[in-house]
């Protein structure tokens, strides 16, 4: 598969199985105001994931279009950070999980709004105003929680914990990645790191929480198509009116 299809596949993934996520919690979110956002980030994502699919498809040229690249792909061919796929949980694991994403997605959109693919750079241009605002509701529910009552710190501080390995698997560039940087697209994953780090330190030590060790063990393995189980159950979801009636449209 071509260097920039599949790294197209990967931005689109990413928001793809993180929207299905949120989209979970439709109803079910701490407060109504709470609920209607969560509900509001899971639709920027979806947006930009049909974005992103759309050029795949066009670059790739195999007559898959953003439906088809959603709903008959089977676990393997899925190319989202393990993060994106891990259980919602309690709403401290939802929310970091979240920040650990936004941080991550806001400094690299950014970065390909620089980029020398314009259909990227208009991508991502469109994208930043959302991103922008999801980075700074997560960090401000972060600090809410964690500088909050006894329970809400201790539920975030383990999320924190529980979901640090995952965070370092965006920076873990592999061939795909380093042809983007080569080729002028995207950010190298050094700088990505250090802002991300910087960030999510800054927003941490506000919320009193402790920030687990940078150079921490982390996983990888969802960007060449290696998942959790989780994800399997996820797509069962998602997929499944697709799977059981081939070509149905509304």
């Amino acid at each position: 598969m071509d260097d920039k299809v599949n790294y197209l596949l990967r931005l689109g993934d990413n928001a793809l199985i993180l929207s299905q996520q949120l989209a979970q919690w439709c109803g079910k979110g701490p407060a109504l105001e709470e609920d209607m956002a969560l509900t509001n980030v899971a639709l920027d994502l979806l947006g930009q994931t049909r974005m992103w699919y759309d050029y795949a498809a066009e670059l790739e040229g195999a007559g898959r279009d953003q439906d088809q690249l959603a709903y008959l792909r089977d676990a393997h061919d899925f190319k989202n950070c393990l993060l994106l796929e891990q259980p919602n949980g309690n709403y401290a694991d939802t929310l970091v999980r979240q920040f650990y994403f936004d941080a991550w997605h806001y400094f690299l959109i950014d970065g390909l709004t620089r980029g020398s693919d314009a259909r990227i750079a208009a991508i991502a241009e469109k994208a930043l105003k959302e991103v922008t605002y999801h980075l700074r509701r997560s960090g401000d529910l972060m600090v809410r929680l964690g500088d909050g009552t006894d329970i809400s710190r201790a539920k975030t501080q383990a999320a924190v914990d529980a979901l640090w390995m995952y965070s370092g698997e965006a920076f873990a560039y592999d061939a795909v990645d380093e042809a983007m940087v080569a080729a002028g697209v995207a950010p190298p994953a050094a700088g990505l790191r250090a802002q991300w780090l910087a960030h999510v330190a800054e927003i941490l030590a506000e919320a009193t929480l402790t920030m687990p060790p940078a150079d921490a063990w982390m996983q990888r393995g969802g960007k060449q198509g290696r998942h959790s189980e989780h994800l399997g159950y996820i797509l069962a979801e998602m997929q499944f009116l697709q799977r059981a009636y081939p070509g149905v449209s509304w």
